[in-house]
């Protein structure tokens, strides 16, 4: 007998759920792009014990029909691809056909859906693969569907699950995630009897970040509009006489991105979707990374909302069994657009980071979810907790009982998109005004979906005095800002030496050489870097045995400071040049040469120098902040001010 057999369906599906199915939280997601795919409009999920014993989602979408929904769940049943050419162009979120069947190898599942084309339901039973009975049922179009005691028969996956709270952020993050990407729906996320997320549909893009994350996080974002590039794409090849023209693909970019000032020590708060697909990506992720070098720390991340849109063609969804990478065909085009349109929008934009000021008023709306930023807090801790688990009443199907509308039916109130000043109460009209009272009796908060604050007020700054002889008080007109003047001078001398490139840099001689010492790692690094020293404005030559003379630095670097310089590019160089691009080193090279240059904190500053370093600062691509990713200015708004004086 033979060594090759064929596997069973039920072992062959097994296999497939665990590349499908590595928790709670893969459950929700196959689930979730099927609603979306259904056309649904309002989407409930219910979750108990982090999905572990129940996960319910039931939709509004077209639904299925008595033969479709039996069909389902055999291995690659898809109604989203007829041929392989199908393949090459994947517009829906899913197409495998393997998440239905895979699910139901490792629970209990029970569907019931209907199609607008039938006058009856159908309920189908599964469990473990296996199919218990197909019955008609009473209901209106949709489809839920629930998960239950997710795998009771893979006792060794089921091991590998993680805490209650663990899973239960996974899947929080997830729903959270395709909330974002499709803001015309209403999305509901239930865990036992708490509410953790509820937000009703809307028109735009930035009301569901309002609504998701609230005000304050709003207010550290900016919007990147829409950019797009169009790129000629050559014809496949083929006999030159029978060539055609090379076509050309158009590549969207949108979203929200944060302002240097927000530095995350993870990439949690980082979202990516590519044609609403949501992904992870090394090529968007470099890019997004690049975007920001020189302006946040090394080991820091931005906030970003990011949604590339691109021909379907364009990008391979099919390298993964969970659909969550993807392969573009012209990556290295995607990563440049994506890196050049943040960088782009940075330097336009120049937002600047305020101070926090004491709140008046929740940002919290009537009806919304628990705030995000609260409920990871929550899971974080492991501080959150629900009353005893108990067995949840089965979900009618009748459209009264459905609670999908219940819950979305009071959307977040909306707000004039105009940026509108303050004005104390009782005045005339001119001046400021106070914000009007909603009908709850709060005051709205204007600010949240208005443009971000800019570095642009920079140049009309009357400087006050200095803190601590270290921090400059300058006062604008839309409030009283902070200004770090060691970073503000490095990052001034930072784009001075970056724009030296190609040109003599300003040099000062030495009376006498300075004879440094090197080990044999700093030789080989010093080699390997000594032109863009020599360019940067670095005059070295070799002196013996690994030992280097320097016979000239760049002009503002003192003589005490010129063996630090030296030997901190040739660290950094070690540890990171190596792995960098050239244009990354240099920007190294400028760094460590401004830091040291710059005007140090405790040094007293006289009116005009204060002055000065203001004007020269606002002259600069990013104020935002010094090349390290410090921030440079701190705003301290009109409104923040009279909010403290309970003046609003």
């Amino acid at each position: 007998m033979g060594r090759i057999r064929i596997l069973s369906d039920h072992i062959a599906n097994k296999i497939a759920a665990g590349e499908v199915v590595e928790r709670p939280a893969s459950v929700v997601k196959e689930l979730l792009e099927n609603s979306l795919d259904a056309g649904a409009t309002d989407i409930l999920i219910l979750v108990e014990a982090g999905g572990r014993r129940l996960i319910r989602i039931a939709d509004d979408g077209h639904g299925m029909l008595r033969d479709d929904a039996l069909l389902a769940f055999e291995r690659h049943a898809t109604s989203k691809l007829s041929d392989a050419n199908d393949l090459l162009a994947i517009a829906t979120l899913g197409f495998r056909g393997e998440a239905l069947p895979s699910i139901a190898s490792v629970s209990r599942l029970l569907l019931e859906t209907r199609s607008p084309d039938e006058e009856s339901g159908t309920r189908v039973e599964i469990a473990g693969g296996r199919i218990l009975s197909c019955e008609d049922l009473a209901r209106t179009p949709g489809t839920t569907i629930t998960i239950r005691d997710l795998f009771y028969n893979v006792p060794a996956r089921k091991k590998f699950l993680r805490s209650e709270q663990t899973e239960l952020a996974h899947i929080a993050s997830l729903v959270t995630h395709y909330s974002l990407a499709h803001p015309t729906k209403g999305f509901a996320l239930q865990h036992g009897e708490h509410d953790l997320l509820h937000v009703a549909p809307v028109e735009t893009l930035e009301e569901r970040v309002y609504q998701v994350f609230g005000n304050q996080i709003l207010q550290d974002l900016v919007d990147i509009g829409v950019h797009e590039r169009d790129v000629s794409i050559p014809a496949p090849y083929v006999p030159e006489e029978e060539a055609g023209e090379p076509s050309t693909r158009t590549f969207r970019l949108r979203g929200f991105i944060s302002g240097p000032q927000v530095q995350k020590l993870n990439r949690n708060s980082i979202y990516l979707f590519v044609n609403g697909r949501l992904i992870r990506d090394k090529v968007l992720m470099h890019a997004l990374t690049a975007g920001y070098h020189n302006l946040i720390p090394p080991a820091s991340y931005p906030f970003a909302l990011l949604f590339l849109d691109c021909d379907p063609e364009e990008v391979d969804v099919n390298v993964h069994p969970a659909k969550t990478e993807v392969r573009f065909r012209h990556s290295g085009t995607v990563h440049d657009f994506v890196r050049d349109a943040i960088r782009g929008i940075l330097t336009e934009r120049r937002p600047v980071a305020g101070i926090s000021a004491v709140p008046v008023v929740s940002d919290e709306q009537p009806g919304a979810q628990l705030p995000y930023s609260e409920f990871s807090q929550r899971m974080e801790n492991a501080a959150y907790s629900q009353p005893p688990p108990s067995e949840l009443p089965v979900m009618q199907t009748g459209l009264p009982e459905f609670t999908l509308h219940r819950p979305l039916a009071s959307p977040a109130p909306r707000f004039a998109f105009q940026d509108s000043e303050p004005t104390p109460a009782g005045s005339g009209g001119g001046g400021l005004r106070l914000p009007v009272p909603d009908t709850h009796g709060r005051v709205l908060p204007e600010s949240a979906l208005v443009e971000s604050p800019t570095l642009e007020a920079l140049k009309d700054l009357r400087p006050l005095g200095q803190l601590h002889d270290s921090f400059i008080i300058a006062a604008g007109r839309d409030g009283l800002w902070l200004v770090d003047q060691h970073v503000a001078h490095e990052r001034i001398l930072f784009e001075q030496v970056m724009r030296q490139r190609g040109r003599a840099p300003e040099t000062q001689a030495l009376l006498m050489p300075i004879v440094l010492q090197l080990s044999a790692a700093q030789q080989i690094e010093y080699a390997r870097i000594a032109e863009e020293l020599n360019a940067m404005g670095f005059e070295t030559e070799p002196f013996g045995h690994r030992t280097i003379a320097v016979k000239a630095a760049p002009a503002g670097v003192s003589a005490g400071d010129i063996e630090k310089v030296l030997f901190e590019v040739l660290e950094i160089a070690e540890k990171e040049f190596r792995k960098a691009s050239l244009e990354d080193m240099r920007r190294g090279i400028a760094a460590s040469i401004a830091c040291r240059a710059a005007i140090k904190i405790n040094m007293r500053l006289d009116q005009r120098k204060m002055e000065w370093l203001l004007q020269e600062l606002a002259k600069t691509e990013h104020p935002m902040s010094c090349p390290h990713g410090r921030p440079i200015a701190l705003r301290y708004t009109m409104r923040e001010i009279l909010r403290s004086f309970h003046r609003m």
